[in-house]
């Protein structure tokens, strides 16, 4: 009796085992890709998928996206300027068959390939163009590493170039010339300003001298602004006209006047006391 139980506990432990095996989950993100007797049969999922136990097996295939950090790489630009780049790749597996049976691990290979294609773009592009035209740098590192694992059943969506790494005595080149830089259009600015304010005081001063008045106008206009403000010196304008007016008078004084004669003393002396009569 104790043996037939024992061999009824072994008989329903080999079925548990064999239906275990048989019988397998696929999540809706996954794929599974079938081998029988080590030939292709087929990907199938997602769902309760039934194996043939000892023949068949399944290898699961994520078809999520996947991200892949790409670490920094020192590479020399086509200016010959050593920087450190490092980007994120996105790339999903499209076909599960191709990524099975054409390459051993897709995901380690993408990798390597990233760093390779990262390198070789940075070599062929200027610095310049790293740090103003970035979109067009990553679009040319996706269509190269997207061809490169297109045969894999690979899909490569988005390469984004994250950072750029500057030695700091170029760093410190930029700033200088970016500062002067800043420096060259304040001063255009300026020069601009003052042309513009030249011409508008050109146009100010023969509106003034058509009316002298327009003057007296100004000037008072300017004290008021001046008392506005509580000043306890006041600086009154005073029109070079009147101090025209004021040396020609001055002048013409000057000239009209004359100048006393003083007596000489050396021609003028006393007579010996002798020679007096």
């Amino acid at each position: 009796m104790l043996g037939n139980l024992l061999v009824f506990a072994v008989i329903a432990f080999a079925i548990f085992v064999l239906i275990t095996s048989a019988i397998k989950v696929v999540q809706e993100y996954e794929r599974g890709v079938i081998f029988r007797l080590g030939r292709v049969a087929g990907v199938k999922g997602p769902g309760i998928i039934f194996l043939i136990p000892f023949i068949d097996r399944m290898v699961k295939i994520d078809l999520r996206t996947i991200t892949l950090d790409v670490p920094s790489q020192e590479a020399i630009t086509r200016d010959n300027v050593t920087i450190k780049v490092n980007a994120v790749v996105y790339f999903r597996v499209i076909d599960p068959e191709r990524s099975v049976i054409a390459i051993e691990d897709y995901q380690k290979a993408t990798w390597q390939i990233a760093q390779t294609s990262l390198r070789s773009v940075m070599g062929q592009s200027d610095l310049d163009e790293l740090l103003i035209r970035r979109d067009e740098v990553n679009q040319k590192l996706q269509q190269i590493i997207d061809e490169q694992t297109e045969p894999w059943g690979i899909k490569v969506s988005i390469v984004e170039v994250k950072d750029v790494e500057l030695p700091d005595s170029l760093k410190r080149a930029m700033a200088r010339q970016a500062e002067a830089e800043r420096e060259k259009r304040a001063k255009i600015i300026h020069a601009e300003g003052e042309l513009i304010a030249s011409k508008e005081l050109t146009q100010a001063a023969t509106v003034m001298a058509a009316q002298p008045t327009a003057i007296q106008l100004r000037y008072l206009q300017t004290l008021s602004e001046i008392a506005v403000e509580k000043n306890s010196t006041i600086i009154f304008p005073l029109p070079i006209n009147l101090l025209s007016s004021l040396e020609r008078a001055l002048t013409n004084l000057g000239g009209g006047a004359t100048t006393a004669s003083i007596p000489d003393s050396s021609t003028t002396s006393d007579a010996p006391e002798g020679e007096q009569a």
